[in-house]
This record gives structure tokens, sequence and C-alpha cells, in this order.
């Protein structure tokens, strides 16, 4: 018998190690594969899409925000995993009829650390788990090392259009954003995601980057001109959304992401 505690501390008693698991994140079932726990997972979200095959393999129960719970019952789960941003209350409430669920939280990259060192000891992969952190803690310090010397730059990091919202502060995102030495304009905002008028940009904090993120939403060229026009001089940049805002060992691609992503616009 083992028992421990989630990221929204609860506590959670297996008889045995969890052996059938659905994960409604698809950062974490990309972790869950790197964990070597590919034969173990037998649903998965249609946004789970690294490593590809998997959604040929594996059930798709539904989305993150919408699930299908008699697919999910079907499968007779040991655990399902979940997380506090991803999935609403509701759904992990309904869920937890059905069989364990563990709900993560992650916004910063110690959060993201203290997930992998839990799904080690949830599972019996703390090897496997330990040699992540280790490689995400070892490029952690390199890319600390050479981002030091960057200047500061103002961003506004946008994740949807119609209306425009932004990452804010309490969200990985922006943790990614102060990681790079990049002041986020709307980190003071109350909301986590807020909408905001792109017209009151510029005296908003008129960013010197507007980054438009490939996830959730499709931005164009158009969306970037639009927005380039309502600051004075802000270079637009259309950026991999995954590295933003995937945790996992999804961060090791990240830190390298970034490495380019400052060597090709180190000028701006």
């Amino acid at each position: 018998m083992k028992q421990l505690k989630d990221q929204l501390a609860t506590l959670h008693t297996f008889e045995t190690t969890p052996i059938r698991i659905i994960s409604l994140v698809p950062s974490q079932t990309e972790l869950l594969y790197d964990l070597g726990l590919e034969e173990s997972i037998v649903g998965i979200t249609k946004f789970c899409v690294h490593p590809f095959h998997l959604k040929a393999t594996k059930t798709i129960v539904g989305g993150t925000k919408k699930v299908n719970f008699d697919k999910i019952a079907a499968l007779q789960p040991d655990i399902i995993i979940a997380n506090k941003e991803e999935n609403t209350k509701e759904i992990v409430e309904e869920l937890a009829k059905i069989c364990p669920v563990w709900v993560t939280d992650i916004i910063t990259i110690e959060d993201n650390l203290q997930m992998i060192s839990d799904f080690g000891q949830l599972f019996n992969k703390r090897t496997e788990a330990q040699k992540i952190i280790d490689k995400i803690n070892f490029a952690y310090a390199d890319f600390i090392d050479f981002v030091k010397d960057k200047p500061s730059k103002k961003v506004a990091y946008f994740i949807w259009a119609n209306p425009y919202m932004v990452a804010g502060n309490n969200t990985f995102i922006n943790e990614m954003l102060k990681l790079n030495n990049f002041e986020n304009i709307y980190q003071n905002r109350e909301e986590r995601y807020p909408e905001i008028i792109e017209q009151k940009m510029r005296i908003q904090g008129d960013p010197d980057i507007v980054f438009l993120s490939s996830e959730p939403f499709p931005f164009s060229d158009d969306h970037a001109f639009e927005l380039g026009r309502y600051t004075h001089h802000a270079t637009t940049i259309f950026v991999d959304g995954e590295m933003f805002s995937w945790y996992g060992s999804r961060l090791l691609k990240a830190f390298a992401y970034f490495k380019n992503m400052h060597t090709r616009f180190n000028d701006i």
C-alpha cells in the first residue's frame, strides 16, 4: 500500500501501483510516455499529440474541458491524471466516482519538478523520473547562465483573438517569460488570462515584442498586422506555444528553443 498527496494536497491511497492510466493533459501524456509508461496509458484526449502515434493506439476520451464519462468508465482505469488549470473541478469530481483522480498544479519550474518526482513514486519509475529531473536541472542552470546578460524586453503574450486574450500572472507561460528575461506587461492583472483591449496596449505597457502563440488559437498575419498598429515599434513574433505552456519533459526541448529564439532575435 502507498499513500501519496497530489499537488492539491489530496491524499490518495493505492493498494498496488496504478497500472491502467488515463491522461487528460497533453503535456503530462508526453511525460508519462517519456517515463516508459506507454503500455499503461489506456486513454488520452484529442489534444494529446506527442508522441503522435498514441492517437492511433490509445482510446480518445474527449478533450480537456469535455470528456466522455461512459467511455472513461469502460476503460476501467486505476488512475486518471488531471490538472487544475486544464480540467474543470466539475469534471474531476465526476471522474472521482470512477477511480482516483490525481490533480497537478503547475505554475513554476519547481512545481514541474515536483510533478515528475511524484509520477516517479506513483508509478514505480523513480530512476526514470530522476534522470529527467537531472537533465532539466542541468539545462536550467545552463540557460540561466546563457540569458543572464540578455537585455530585458517588455512583452505581451497573446493566446486568443476575438476577443484578444493574453497570458497574465500565476501562469506557467508567465514563468517562462520571466525565465527569458522578458517583462510581461499584463502580469499585474488579477485574471490569469485576461481579456484585453488591443487599442490600449501603448498605455498599458507598450511592449517591445508581441508574441502570438501557436496554440490554442491559430493567429494569422492579419492579427500580427492589427496588433502591431497599437504599439509604437513592437516586433510581432509567432512562437511555438508548446514551448511556453507545456510542462513535464517538454521543458527540455523548451530550453533549446529559447536559446535559438534569443539568437535569432537578439537585435530586437
